[in-house]
């Protein structure tokens, strides 16, 4: 029995209107749960990247990406392993101002989770992280502790470790 693992799924398509609805749904039917999901241009004008997060076995991702090269436009499909990719998540903070300087523990975790503020005004400051999951899930645990207004974060982005020769291959189409 093969062993359910994290992959990175990424997809180069051109820019074209439905693509996201038809590339979901291929994940729907199969009952595959996304865990995230981002979209992006890519170095190439006119191609879109979606890197997509799932847990499968190896055999189930294979079967994934080549129904997305069957049913959907795909420049190219591919899929890592986390031991194979470079990969972050960023998120946003939103919390009250005087915390900021009344607190000097919340001072000490944003300096110890290497979080950046982004902007104070009178009400709130934001703070950014980006990383792993597990050290975004840390600083929302430590942070929750004093209130968090508004929180955001992104899906996974990621580069392969190894090399695709992706944008050769993208340059060649975009030609």
């Amino acid at each position: 029995m093969s062993e359910t693992k994290t992959y990175t799924v990424s997809i180069y398509t051109e820019n074209n209107v439905g693509l996201l609805n038809r590339i979901s749904a291929i994940f729907q039917r199969r009952k595959i749960n996304i865990e995230s999901l981002n979209t992006s241009i890519s170095e190439i004008e006119g191609v879109s990247k979606f890197t997509i997060v799932i847990n499968l076995t190896e055999e189930r991702v294979k079967k994934v990406i080549g129904q997305l090269e069957k049913q959907v436009e795909v420049i190219k499909a591919y899929y890592h392993t986390d031991e194979e990719t470079i990969f972050l998540e960023t998120c946003l903070f939103k919390i009250k101002s005087d915390l900021l300087f009344e607190e000097r523990q919340i001072q000490n975790i944003i300096k110890e989770s290497s979080a950046r503020i982004v902007t104070v005004n009178k009400e709130f400051f934001v703070l950014e992280k980006a990383g792993r999951r597990s050290e975004i899930d840390l600083l929302y645990r430590e942070l929750s502790a004093f209130g968090i207004m508004q929180f955001t974060r992104s899906g996974r982005i990621s580069v392969s470790k190894e090399e695709m020769k992706i944008s050769s291959m993208l340059a060649e189409f975009a030609e």
